[in-house]
């Protein structure tokens, strides 16, 4: 019996020394823990790997399949037509009126 490249007398000696060190008391617990530390890691590792698969499925499934073409809906044009901006520009009037006009554009001196 190898667990970890440990074999049984090892495996002994150290159960041994744990209970020198931690005592009969605590030597329960710190198994508890450990055991549920180790659950959790299990529980997290299958978890990955169930996404994983997920994921690599969905892949599959995203190359196996033929690709739909379709026609784009048109952008809307930031410019609007030409008959819509000379209606526009038809109203009111946006000319210089005399006094702000340049003095130099009409020959006055100032």
């Amino acid at each position: 019996m190898n667990v970890f490249g440990i074999g049984l007398p090892e495996m002994a000696l150290i159960l041994v020394l744990a209970l020198l060190v931690f005592g009969p008391k605590k030597l329960p617990e710190i198994g508890r823990s450990l055991g549920k530390a180790i659950k959790g890691f299990q529980d997290a590792s299958r978890e990955f790997e169930d996404e994983f698969k997920r994921e690599a499925e969905q892949l599959q499934k995203t190359v196996a399949e033929p690709m739909k073409a379709s026609l784009e809906k048109p952008q809307p044009k930031a410019l609007k037509p030409k008959a819509e901006a000379e209606s526009i520009s038809d109203g009111p009037s946006t000319s210089k009126t005399t006094d702000e006009s340049d003095p130099a554009e009409s020959g006055q001196t100032v």
